[in-house]
């Protein structure tokens, strides 16, 4: 390495010093966007705006850069939850062994569409691509519980392990 190169480098070094203080304090601020956001949902049950604003305030980071992250992973929710939540596998083994009525029948039951809440937050209503037990199939799970090779009868145990503890 010639004596060039050395002075070049510690000039550009020095040149970027400011730059890399800035690069460094917005990387950690966005660093500990996902963290608070976890945080604020499992304080919540959901990311208020509210608390989205005021995150916003504390990391000097704007509004629309949050949600963006936010609404990037699935994981993160805008609105209350239900307590129990309702999982309807829709993969090709479900589907093809009746999961469109398994998910019919617990629409019909609450009233509520995919993607919905009840508005008592006793449940809310998802599909999934995949649960991973096609053995089983039709499959659906209630928080961590599976249900599998559900028919009229094991529909109706859905409807109980909802209901359970309320």
């Amino acid at each position: 390495m010639s004596t060039e190169s050395v002075i070049v480098n510690v000039d550009v070094e020095k040149g970027l010093g400011a730059v890399n203080k800035v690069v460094c304090e917005h990387d950690m601020k966005k660093a500990m966007l996902v963290p608070a956001l976890h945080r604020i949902q499992e304080d919540n049950g959901y990311l208020p705006g509210e608390a989205l604003q005021i995150l916003a305030r504390k990391l000097d980071l704007p509004l629309a850069e949050i949600y963006s992250v936010a609404s990037f992973y699935q994981q993160f929710h805008f609105s209350p939850r239900g307590r129990k939540i309702v999982r309807v596998c829709m993969g090709t083994a479900c589907h093809v062994r009746g999961a469109s009525k398994v998910l019919d029948g617990i629409q019909d039951e609450y009233k509520i569409e995919v993607g919905e809440t009840t508005e008592d937050l006793k449940m809310t209503l998802e599909t999934v691509g995949c649960v991973g037990c096609c053995g089983l199939a039709p499959v659906a799970t209630v928080n961590e519980n599976i249900i599998g090779e559900i028919g009229p009868k094991k529909l109706g145990d859905i409807v109980e392990l909802i209901e359970e503890g309320e």
